[in-house]
């Protein structure tokens, strides 16, 4: 793909995960590309369907969430790295809230979506868990699928309390992960 296509595409993702945040999946076409800065025909080009953007933004979401981790390992230590990643996971979650209705409403574009986040999820977590767990820093029983899910039923709050109520909670995850690890 040449450089400006690519630059096109990233903008068009990056535009729509805001604009589904702020107004939901159904949002127009145009308040899409007025913000990513391109026309709608070059929307078209890349995601003929709606159904089509939303996978997109799914997946780019998940991905960037996923690659995180090897950076934030190798930058910290194994319990700082794993709360670090999860307070990253929680800012994907926030972004799947504006993408949550159409994941859920039978489409069967979005059928394979939940196994693509557990493929790219599951081996992320449970390699931060294992090395968080071998450093003494949590308990050694976290299972990492269980880990996403409670996460994420953490942050979809009923009252909507945003960003700082999600984080505040896994936080408090985190430290009760941290109960019954090993003495140093």
């Amino acid at each position: 793909m040449r450089a400006d296509a690519q630059r096109n595409l990233d903008s068009l993702l990056d535009a729509a995960k805001a604009v589904f945040l702020e107004q939901g999946v159904d949002a127009p076409a145009k308040v899409i590309t007025d913000r990513a800065g391109v026309g709608v025909g070059t929307l078209y080009r890349h995601f003929p369907l709606r159904s089509d953007l939303v996978v997109a933004v799914f997946r780019h979401e998940v991905d960037a969430a996923a690659d995180a981790a090897p950076a934030i390992a190798a930058r910290y230590e194994p319990g700082e790295a794993l709360s670090r990643w999860l307070d990253r996971f929680t800012e994907f979650v926030a972004a799947k809230r504006g993408l949550a209705a159409a994941l859920h409403s039978g489409d069967p574009a979005f059928e394979p979506l939940p196994g693509y986040f557990q493929e790219r999820f599951g081996p992320t977590l449970t390699s931060l868990l294992e090395a968080a767990a071998a450093a003494g820093d949590i308990r050694a029983d976290v299972d990492a699928v269980n880990l996403l899910h409670a996460v994420s039923n953490l942050c979809m709050s009923p009252t909507d309390d945003g960003p700082d109520y999600s984080r505040r909670m896994v936080a408090l995850l985190v430290d009760g992960m941290r109960f019954g690890a090993p003495a140093r």
